[in-house]
């Protein structure tokens, strides 16, 4: 069902038309609602490992339709990956720009224009409100549909401004630019890696801090991981045989701390975590269900040694990592020295929907643990982040209901209900059009934004849905 809503999304992506439904302040009070299983509220308190969590749940938690933005027009299939969160402003890519709007209104802050489209952003920001990008150099034309992915540069988030961008050539390409798949930073560092070899920039003006070379065996750097560490995947090897390596790193000299070793085989190694270390592969090829996921590797940062080995049956339990991306693993999270995830979808005690949990691994042991939060008759879970020692996570809503934030005690694992959007029939339509594959979802006091993050052109069998780039859901009393 899911594969199949994804592709209905993807397809029927169209101009938003009509807004009426921004000031419904939803349904149903969802004090009265029963969550089920072991969804009783708590406050949590700072129990867990990690410590206590900085959401706190709203008097009320019933939520109403803080803003929406339509769809831009596209002529083809355009990315627009990348949306951020600060205390004053809600960014998110467009087309051949990013554009910062106001938290409260969604009115326009700030645009910053670009000469291309943006094909590569990381989720990573600074504690000054700094983010990277990577974008192309010219627009995409009728001539030239493809453009290639050759430029950095990091946006100052508070200021609505690139701060800088550069581009470097590639050391086995003559004269040719480095060309990108993805971008992540890591304390005063920004990296971008792709076949090319990647490279890393100062994130205070873009000097290049180092570049990694492709070696005579034909050894390059597939992509980098950010956040509280920098990691590495490093492939050597032919096509038929190849052999990844995990690399912790000095983010400011690309110097490995540690490395670690893939079974031989494994064609592609997505990152789950940089501090802890938690790698996914599909090793053996045998994940067929598009997760990309067979296990899990919990790896020690400093000694490169194998902590723990998780295998993640697909028949059990969903997480989805990028085929081809280092850090795109999503509906995920790991902190408390454990792994979050949440099982598939299975029948409930309701006749009209399926169900399903979140459950954790030691990643000390790789064992699973007594963990486990239900979310509840027809609604289905999963984790968006980590809140100190608590679990964000979102639940996707029945056909009758709105969708859930809730947070879940690292400890106790009770769920506190942060907020949950209107049931409205046009309020349901606009969040449920977004397929978890496919979205965005940011959540900080008490506001929710998802957005899209690929667009379509649309087809005459579309004009008249309705389709938005993002849609924001508020408890903040504004």
């Amino acid at each position: 069902m899911q594969i199949i809503i994804a592709a209905a999304v993807a397809v029927v992506l169209i101009i938003g038309g009509g807004i009426w439904f921004a000031s419904s302040d939803g349904g149903d009070d969802p004090k009265n609602e029963a969550k089920g299983g072991s969804s009783d509220s708590s406050e949590g308190g700072g129990k867990a490992p990690d410590g206590p969590g900085k959401e706190k749940a709203p008097d009320n938690p019933a939520a109403k339709v803080g803003f929406q933005l339509p769809v831009p027009k596209v002529t083809d299939v355009t990315a627009v990956d990348g949306s951020w969160l600060t205390d004053t402003a809600y960014v998110k890519t467009g087309v051949n720009q990013v554009v910062g709007y106001d938290i409260k209104t969604g009115s326009q802050l700030w645009t910053i224009p670009l000469p291309g489209q943006v094909c590569a952003a990381t989720k990573h920001v600074t504690d000054d409100d700094k983010t990277a990008i990577a974008f192309e150099a010219a627009k995409v034309t009728k001539g030239k549909s493809y453009q290639p992915c050759t430029e950095v540069g990091v946006i100052d988030l508070a200021a609505g401004k690139l701060a800088w961008s550069t581009s470097v050539k590639a050391s086995n390409a003559g004269d040719d630019k480095v060309k990108y798949d993805e971008i992540t930073l890591s304390g005063k560092t920004v990296a971008a890696g792709g076949t090319d070899g990647g490279a890393a920039f100062d994130i205070a003006d873009g000097t290049v801090r180092w570049k990694p070379e492709v070696t005579a065996d034909g050894c390059y750097d597939q992509g980098y991981a950010g956040g509280p560490a920098l990691v590495a995947i490093r492939k050597c090897g032919t096509y038929d045989d190849p052999q990844l390596t995990v690399q912790y790193m000095n983010p400011e000299t690309g110097a490995p701390i540690s490395s670690f070793k893939m079974p031989a085989g494994v064609e592609w190694t997505a990152v789950v975590s940089t501090k802890p270390l938690v790698v996914a592969a599909n090793v053996g090829d045998v994940a067929e269900d598009g997760s990309s996921i067979s296990d899990y590797f919990s790896i020690d940062e400093k000694t490169g040694k194998l902590r723990a080995k998780i295998p993640a049956d697909a028949d059990k339990y969903g997480g989805r990592c990028g085929s081809t991306e280092v850090e795109q693993c999503q509906q995920l999270a790991v902190g408390n020295g454990r792994l979050y995830v949440p099982t598939e979808a299975h029948e409930g005690s309701s006749a009209t929907g399926d169900t399903n949990e979140i459950v954790s691994f030691d990643l000390a042991t790789g064992k699973s643990t007594s963990d486990r939060a239900d979310a509840g008759d027809r609604y289905s879970m999963v984790p968006l982040r980590m809140d100190g020692g608590n679990i964000i996570a979102y639940k996707v809503p029945p056909y009758d209901k709105g969708g859930q934030i809730v947070s879940i005690d690292g400890s106790t694992f009770k769920q506190t209900v942060l907020m949950e959007n209107p049931a409205d029939e046009a309020v349901r339509d606009a969040e449920t059009s977004f397929s978890l594959e496919y979205s965005e979802i940011l959540y900080g006091k008490g506001r929710m934004f998802i957005s899209d993050k690929m667009l379509s052109k649309p087809t005459e069998t579309s004009l008249d849905d309705k389709s938005y780039l993002a849609v924001a859901f508020t408890t903040a009393g504004d």
